[in-house]
């Protein structure tokens, strides 16, 4: 066959060469894209912080930069010239710029990113640069270019920012396979933190937010991967029925909040009566309540259930050295800080080197013309540029040994192109303190260079100074407490049960009625095999037949005691048991009993408190009865775990059982604190002990404003950021208040007591004209001022020491008290002992008691150590509030001791155990009557009134009332 013929067969044979196979096409080209869009579109550069379409921004102002503004639709013209991707983009981009208020001056409609509104068209919005872009941002002589991308222009690789700008803008974008999220930071910290990196200190830089609101970065991480910021919206509580909100979320808009807030109680979350959206210059919401509503109950509910809290997760991708990166800010920031120390540094060079040229011409030109060499011949007869040069070679020759370099031919054309008329107007004097001027100017900025870190530091600083007003920190940085939704969340649905058939749901509504609850709550359910379960609210869910009780579950709940009697069903045995149900695993029944087959509960009852009732139990009749009904006091029952098997109370059978008397709480009064950094009542430890609320008792709250409120004790219960004071209401405590009155011009003393009034009412106790304002208010008696006046018409200094409690007697709570000093006042200082040791204050030390010591014992060690630590009054009142089987404690080692030092009057009279104790202040004397009520003075230690530790009994006598006592 012929060659010919040969290629007919093959007919692509000679074209091998330019197929290429399909294989690996779309894992290359892929990778190329995804490269393209991280690296030139999405990603911001370490150095400068910014993507590629916001530098060709910057570089189009400069560009275009006249000191005028400019229409932004020129800018965005005048930019495409070095971006390929539309006018919207670019437009959408230098909107985003604006609107961080830091590198463009605006004018016009640029929008509101805290309302959500949009930018008017680029056709009626200018710009300009900012005093600060001009001088931070912009160098041409440290620029590094590049081409185009149609290869006409000249554009930044990055531009020579001396300045964290990535951390001060923040940044957000969405690549190929990865994503970055820059939080902003405060401009001022940022210049702080950049002069501690230079001293060598590791910094710690925290964001903050142009919108304001208050933020945890309890889990920041730095910014990095796994971070997590929570933000809240400020809202205050303006009344009963209304809320404020004043500062919105990072993130989220005006709109935003209130369509979130719409929604919540669309669902049922929350209940309001309508929202207004009053935002102007500043941010106002205003939240109208349902009535009966509470309005702290409310706030957390905005936080859990609406966009008033958001959580953000910051992830800090940057390219650097063509690679994208995941650092942490402070890492950003050092480098930032390196970065700026670098470009410093070449500046400085550029500028040494500017100076050291000028000198060299300068002398060289000098020379020229003191030398006459323009004059010489052979200068003057030459006839091209490279016999001028060799002639200036030879007449320079002898000088060149003082010149800072080697003399080129370019210094020669400059020397050449000088005007006649320049020359024989040279003047050597004047060459001479120019000169002289550029020497200096060397000197200085070699010693910038030999010190260039405090260089540097100047530098920020003087950025600082000048630019940083105004840029105060936004953001609030706190701690939050973790919001339960199941806490704060609506009663938005009924609960039923049908306890036959064992079901309980929302969609039970011929059955029995339970309670109000949220769709997000759970339920316990009790049943008579002894067996309970907690559930989720559903709309119908079997929990097994035979309900005798189902609640709404409160999780942790230690003060919810249930008191049972149940029979054990292999010995027929009755057992009696207290107890809690604290943390439990949702669907799982829990046994009660002994778990015998066959057990089954006679008696149930749930108490909130703590109650403990007295109860009648009757017996089936047996031959070895005598006695076939007895009471039983659920108060002599220890509380203890729900796995416990109780104590025995029959073991013949229970015919029933009927209650007899209701009981009252065994449980102590609920220990409350106060958290400062949360703002938020606490039973946990943490903060301020403010002591143990039961029943009425109130928190006493002083605003720096000069009002005061009451408040219940609910852990719900939101405080204000002015409180100067936080502590256990006492009606009869007298405070001394130092306050200034802006009618009389003048400074005041009163002593006052804070009157009971309803919880939520604000009370102003100091004049209430404008300009008034609280100084000082202390409950010390030794407290003093120690005030600086100037007497008479001379004017003569004068300094008065004051014992607050001398000054002026107790007076009500509007009185505006008396003149602090007739003289003029120049300095007020208040001076306070060591406070008086109130007994709230002393009972945090028994906190830690051992586990198992009973109620009775830790109240009388609180007695104790509050009669040897505090003064006689003080002991008085806290004695008082303790009950009296504190005494019993007493009772039995003395009848061990000495039986005879007791007789059977005194015996009858030992109070019941099971029963509640009278308080000890019905049986004592009043103390005003005392003869040793006399108060002593607060250095003195009061003398201990009890000691539980005696061992003889002939300490031990008895009065005429049958009370025990010592002597």
């Amino acid at each position: 066959m012929s060659e010919e013929s040969d290629q007919n067969l093959n007919p692509n044979e000679e074209h091998k060469h330019t197929i290429t196979p399909i294989n690996g096409l779309y894992e290359n080209w892929f990778l190329d894209y995804a490269s393209y869009v991280i690296l030139d579109r999405a990603v911001p550069h370490i150095h400068d912080g910014l993507k590629p379409v916001q530098r060709r921004i910057m570089h189009s102002l400069k560009e275009m930069d006249d000191g005028r503004f400019n229409k932004a639709a020129n800018v965005i013209g005048n930019t495409m010239k070095y971006h390929p991707h539309g006018d919207a983009s670019i437009g959408d981009a230098m909107v985003q710029i604006g609107q961080k208020d830091l590198l463009i001056d605006m004018q016009g409609n640029w929008g509101d990113p805290i309302t959500g509104d949009s930018a008017a068209a680029p056709r009626y919005i200018e710009a300009r640069l900012s005093k600060f872009a001009n001088e931070v941002v912009f160098n041409a002589d440290t620029t590094e270019w590049q081409l185009s991308y149609d290869g006409r222009n000249n554009e930044p690789i990055t531009l020579p920012v001396k300045f964290p700008l990535l951390l001060a803008q923040g940044a957000e974008g969405i690549a190929v396979g990865l994503a970055t999220k820059v939080m902003p930071h405060n401009f001022i910290e940022l210049l702080d933190a950049s002069i501690e990196s230079l001293k060598g200190i590791r910094p710690n830089i925290l964001p903050d937010f142009f919108t304001g609101g208050m933020a945890d970065f309890t889990n920041y991480n730095e910014g990095q991967r796994g971070g997590k910021i929570r933000v809240r919206a400020k809202i205050t509580e303006k009344d009963k029925k209304t809320l404020v909100i004043t500062e919105v979320p990072y993130s989220t808009t005006t709109s935003s909040i209130i369509d979130s807030i719409l929604a919540a109680n669309d669902k049922g979350k929350i209940k309001i009566k309508k929202i207004e959206d009053s935002t102007a210059a500043h941010v106002e919401i205003i939240v109208h309540l349902a009535p009966g509503i509470s309005p702290d109950v409310t706030i957390d509910a905005l936080y859990a259930f609406t966009a008033c809290e958001v959580s953000i997760s910051p992830n800090t991708c940057i390219i650097q050295d063509d690679k994208p990166h995941f650092l942490s800010v402070n890492d950003i920031l050092i480098e930032n800080t390196k970065h700026t120390k670098r470009l410093l540094k070449r500046e400085l060079e550029i500028r040494l080197h500017e100076l050291q040229e000028k000198i060299f011409f300068s002398s060289l030109l000098k020379i020229f013309i003191q030398e006459g060499m323009y004059k010489n011949p052979e200068y003057e007869n030459s006839t091209n540029f490279d016999t001028v040069v060799d002639v200036l070679h030879l007449l320079f020759d002898p000088f060149k040994a003082s010149l800072y370099r080697e003399i080129l031919p370019e210094d020669f054309k400059k020397l050449i192109d000088k005007p006649m008329s320049s020359i024989t107007r040279f003047d050597v004097k004047k060459a001479d303190e120019q000169m002289k001027n550029l020497e200096d100017e060397i000197k200085v900025v070699k010693n910038h260079l030999k010190h260039l870190t405090d260089y540097a530091i100047a530098w920020f600083q003087r950025l600082k100074d000048k630019y940083s007003k105004g840029r105060e920190r936004k953001t609030e940085i706190r701690l939050f407490d973790r919001v339960e939704a199941s806490k704060v969340a609506l009663a938005n649905v009924k609960l039923y049960m049908n306890r036959e058939d064992g079901f309980i749901g929302t969609g039970l509504r011929k059955d029995e009625f339970i309670a109000d609850c949220s769709d997000i709550d759970e339920v316990i359910v009790f049943r008579e095999d002894g067996k309970c379960m907690i559930t989720k609210v559903a709309d119908k869910t079997f929990v097994g037949k035979g309900i005798i009780h189902a609640q709404v579950f409160k999780k942790n709940d230690e003060r919810t005691i249930y008191n049972m009697i149940y029979k054990d069903g292999s010995t027929g045995t009755a057992y009696i048991k207290r107890f809690a149900v604290v943390g439990v695993t949702r669907d799982k029944e829990y046994d009660l009993t002994k778990g015998s087959k066959g057990s089954k509960v006679l008696y149930f009852t749930p108490n909130p408190n703590g109650e403990a009732e007295i109860v009648n139990v009757a017996l089936k009749p047996h031959s070895k009865l005598r006695k076939l009904q007895f009471d039983q006091d659920f108060a002599e029952v220890a509380i203890k775990g729900r796995g416990s098997q109780g104590n025995i109370i029959s073991k013949y059978p229970v015919k029933k059982i009927i209650l007899k008397s209701k009981g009252v709480s065994t449980l102590s009064g609920l220990k409350i604190w106060y958290d400062d950094l949360l703002k938020r009542l606490n039973v946990d430890g943490r903060g301020k002990y403010l002591g143990e609320f039961d029943g009425d008792d109130r928190i006493l709250q002083v605003h720096k404003d000069g009002y005061y409120e009451l408040s219940s004790f609910e852990l719900s219960n939101h405080f204000d950021d002015g409180l100067i004071l936080i502590q256990k209401f006492d009606p009869e405590k007298v405070f001394s208040a130092v306050h200034f009155d802006g009618k009389a011009q003048n400074y005041f003393i009163k002593r006052f007591v804070f009157e009971l009034q309803s919880v939520g009412r604000k009370t102003i106790f100091i004049s209430e004209e404008q300009k008034s304002k609280l100084l000082y208010l202390t409950a010390n008696t030794a407290a003093k001022v120690v005030v600086d006046v100037l007497k008479g018409k001379t004017q003569t200094p004068e300094t008065l020491d004051l014992v607050l409690a001398e000054l002026i007697d107790v007076k009500g709570l509007k009185a505006n008290g008396n003149r602090l000093s007739p003289h003029d006042v120049q300095k007020i200082v208040l001076e306070e002992p060591a406070e008086e040791i109130e007994a709230a204050e002393i009972v945090d030390v028994n906190d830690e008691s051992d586990e198992e010591e009973s109620i009775e014992e830790a109240e009388v060690l609180e007695a104790e150590e509050i009669e040897d630590s505090v003064p006689e009054p003080v002991i008085e009142k806290a004695v008082e509030e303790k009950p009296k089987p504190k005494f019993e404690r007493i009772e039995e080692p003395i009848t061990k001791a000495d039986k005879s030092a007791i007789d059977k009057p005194v015996a009858e009279e030992k109070p019941v155990v099971d029963s509640k104790p009278e308080p000890i202040k019905k049986e004592e004397p009043k103390p005003e009557k005392k003869p040793e009520v006399e108060k002593p003075k607060i250095e003195d230690k009061p003398a201990k009134k009890v000691d539980f530790e005696i061992t003889n009994p002939d300490d031990i006598e008895i009065d005429e009332k049958g009370q025990l006592g010592l002597f």
